[in-house]
């Protein structure tokens, strides 16, 4: 493949329509006779239905139907699970493991705020919303069980009684042997570190509609959701139909994050209500029900000790790790297992000892968003490390530079299994010059120099770095089906939905360079399951690998279609035929060039002869991805820190990075900076804060605070390219990236500006009262152990 537009910094094709808000997202679907789908959702976090009486909402003018679990039975089966752990990493790491079954409509028991309870469904959105105040429904509360840690514990109220526990995930793994390394350490450094609960938050919030035609027994329906071909798995099991006869569409999606990766009850109960009813039901999320119904994320505590040399050479980790899974353990181990698996990141370890509890509590469920146990694990080693690095009296930077892995050491084995089962090893890269590149990027040695000048005029300025090794592109595979029309031009279809990633650009880059055609002849179309029958959806960073080396294969097949045409029309081996901007031609011979149109149509057939060949240009791929790549990144950044009132500001961000070969240069600075956007918030300002009776305390904007444009500094990116020797086209995964190391370098950067205090950051977001409270603390400890006068 001559790369022509691979590499490019070719403009963002999706964006005009989306400027000129012409979009088409799930809200913009409208279809003849649409009814209204609103649910009543638990106001507690723990209780039983006692009575539940929805005939005077079911008088009400324009409510078409109220329906509870009894009504749907027929459909009600288990929403789907995931997280079984594969047969490879079955065999190296012994798992106890517990799912409970989770139906679209509470049955008898409500485990969280939010769960769902009865729908009604009207011909307008606010008749419906009306007509759920007149359900009449009795709660009998039951104890609510919040705090992770104490869930796990023996003795306490259960979320599932039938378990025993509240234990879903639980298990301990080692490589090489902990315990001599930390006694053979000259320190030892242990702290207890606690990442909050939040959520992505895309701008727009999910969405279905439905409809079902009776004439041939098929069902359309549109779904806000990253993962349309999952969608339409759960909806076969649920609605007992084949695949063929049920077609998901995912439009235009205002953000995902992972957020829009999970199975929900919405992506069923507006389907099954449009069978029962055999008229198109549609539903928008509101933003409160966003908060207390879509997945949640992170939350996890770390009891973490690093065991080193003098002079700050690491030999051993030890991390007790809990992770609050909300009341269903939707996604098995992989929350818990990629927390672990990340957790040793660029640093030259070789003995490690876990133990991990993934625990259910009266919470929304939590599922992977932007990084899936990544920020906090990289928090907790990241923040360790510079507690390490203060303890020994050694700069960060230079701890650092004597613990990262170089391209010397690469491949690394870290001796043990990743997610997928196989071998845990780093292909590519080189993590002590990502730092260097991100440090120089940085201006860290002018900001040390200037340090001490400016806490001398009473300003605060710190410095943090954070780095991190991340497993990317999961497999095993992604569909992609790409065939020439008439005019020559490439239609491309694919099961990766985009969700502001890109797509239609950088997969249009891929496929025209490999078929030899202008750009602008690709058109990119994903989260289609009529376009391609086989599909696994966006997540995990996974799309520029799995669909992108998809395209790729499918696209080479299609040239060599048209290569085998071209030769028959030109009367040429096929060997001396050369693609090129949407020409062929023989090679030497540039008089010879024809249009591919004109080989396309050569091939159809007339009455007066036959085609030069089959006119078949089209072809699907589903390329194999049996293990990740590993992509990398050193992030730094600078705050300033006010101590009378907490107040953190950051001042800059630099992330020097490595995601293989770069397909699009614009798009892959964007990734970066949105994901460190949403890194920020989880480091500054969000939360998602529970009371002792599992009532979420910030369900609204008012209470749930995002960063804002005026919040981010400018944010600089250092590309660093080692490409993957793991699939053909050299790429690695990126959208996850620059969401994993913000809080743990922005946190690193406030203990650095307030060094001379004695201040250390362990729990996250650093809100100003928070960080107000550690200075007040340092404060009174200063005080307490002063000569006395």
């Amino acid at each position: 493949m001559s790369a022509r537009y691979v590499g490019a910094a070719v403009p963002r094709r999706e964006d005009p329509r989306f400027l000129r808000g012409e979009g088409r997202f799930v809200d913009d679907v409208t279809l003849p006779g649409v009814l209204h789908a609103a649910f009543l959702r638990s106001p507690h976090a723990h209780a039983r239905i006692a009575r539940l009486d929805m005939r005077a909402a079911a008088a009400l003018p324009g409510v078409v139907r109220v329906f509870a679990f009894a009504d749907l039975a027929r459909w009600m089966k288990p929403l789907p699970l995931f997280g079984a752990p594969p047969p490879g990493l079955a065999a190296g790491v012994r798992f106890e493991l517990r799912q409970a079954a989770q139906y679209a409509l509470c049955r008898d028991t409500a485990r969280h705020v939010g769960e769902i309870a009865a729908m009604v469904v009207a011909d307008t959105p606010a008749r419906a919303e009306d007509a759920l105040e007149r359900i009449e429904i009795e709660w009998e509360p039951l104890s609510a069980v919040v705090d992770m840690v104490e869930a796990a514990a023996v003795g306490g109220p259960l979320v599932h009684p039938e378990w025993g526990t509240n234990v879903a995930v639980g298990f301990r793994h080692a490589i090489g042997d902990a315990g001599r390394a930390f006694a053979a350490a000259d320190v030892v450094v242990t702290e207890t570190f606690h990442i909050q609960r939040y959520v992505g938050m895309p701008l727009e919030t999910r969405g279905v509609v439905a409809q079902w035609d009776r004439r041939d027994g098929t069902l359309t329906t549109w779904n806000s959701t990253q993962v349309a071909h999952f969608v339409q798995q759960g909806l076969v099991a649920a609605l007992e139909l084949p695949p063929h006869r049920i077609r998901v569409i995912a439009p235009d999606l205002g953000g995902g994050f992972g957020t829009k990766a999970s199975g929900y009850a919405e992506d069923v109960l507006i389907p099954v209500a449009a069978v029962a009813l055999g008229r198109p039901v549609k539903w928008i999320e509101t933003r409160r029900e966003h908060l207390v119904a879509a997945a949640h994320a992170r939350h996890q505590t770390h009891r973490i000790s690093l065991a080193a040399r003098r002079d700050g050479t690491l030999l051993g980790v030890r991390d007790r790790i809990w992770l609050d899974l909300g009341a269903y353990n939707v996604w098995g181990i992989v929350l818990p297992y990629n927390t672990v698996a990340h957790l040793l990141g660029p640093h030259r370890v070789r003995d490690l000892e876990v133990e991990v509890q993934g625990v259910v509590t009266h919470k929304t469920p939590n599922a992977p968003y932007r990084g899936a146990g990544r920020p906090e694990t990289v928090f907790a080693m990241d923040r360790a490390l510079d507690c390490l690095a203060r303890t020994v009296g050694v700069d960060p930077a230079d701890i650092r530079r004597r613990n990262y892995l170089t391209a010397a050491d690469l491949p690394w084995d870290l001796g043990m299994p990743y997610r997928d089962g196989n071998p845990l090893v780093y292909d590519s890269g080189d993590f002590r010059a990502a730092l260097e590149a991100a440090l120089e990027a940085g201006g860290y040695d002018t900001f040390r120099r200037e340090q001490e000048a400016l806490r001398a005029r009473g300003v605060w300025r710190g410095i943090g770095i954070s780095g991190y090794v991340e497993g990317t592109a999961i497999g095993p595979y992604e569909g992609a089906r790409i065939s020439l029309d008439l005019a020559g031009r490439a239609l491309v279809a694919t099961g990766a939905v985009s969700s502001g990633q890109g797509h239609e650009t950088s997969f249009a880059q891929i496929a025209a360079d490999v078929l030899g055609i202008p750009l602008e002849h690709v058109t990119v179309v994903g989260g289609d399951t009529a376009a391609v029958p086989f599909g696994v959806g966006t997540f995990a960073s996974r799309s520029a690998v799995t669909a992108g080396n998809s395209i790729a294969d499918a696209a080479r097949a299609v040239r060599a279609k048209v290569v085998r045409a071209a030769a028959a029309l030109l009367e040429a081996a096929e060997g001396d035929v050369e693609i090129e901007d949407g020409h062929a031609r023989v090679r030497g011979a540039p008089g010879s060039a024809v249009p591919l149109a004109r080989v396309i149509q050569a091939a159809i057939p007339t009455f007066a002869r036959p085609g030069v060949g089959s006119p078949d240009f089209e072809a699907a791929a589903y390329h194999h991805v049996p293990t990740v790549t590993y992509a990398s990144a050193v992030h730094v950044a600078q705050v300033e820190v006010d101590p009378a009132t907490g107040a953190v500001r950051l001042l800059r961000y630099v992330v020097a990075h490595d995601c293989g070969t770069v397909i699009n240069p614009i798009i892959v600075d964007g990734q970066v900076h949105g994901g460190v956007a949403q890194g920020v918030g989880g480091a500054l300002f969000e939360e998602l804060a529970y009371d002792d009776q599992g009532q979420l305390l910030s369900g609204t904007l008012m209470d749930y605070v995002v960063p804002r444009a005026d919040d981010l500094p400018a944010i600089d990116t250092v590309h660093l390219e080692y490409p993957s020797p793991r699939n053909p086209l050299g790429v690695k995964g990126l959208g996850e990236g620059g969401a994993i190391s913000p809080p743990a370098a922005i946190a690193n950067a406030i203990d650095d500006a307030l060094a001379p205090l004695g201040v250390r950051v362990t729990a996250t977001p650093a809100l100003p009262a928070r960080v107000r409270q550690l200075v007040a603390q340092a404060e009174r400890a200063a005080r307490s152990v002063a000569p006395a006068h």
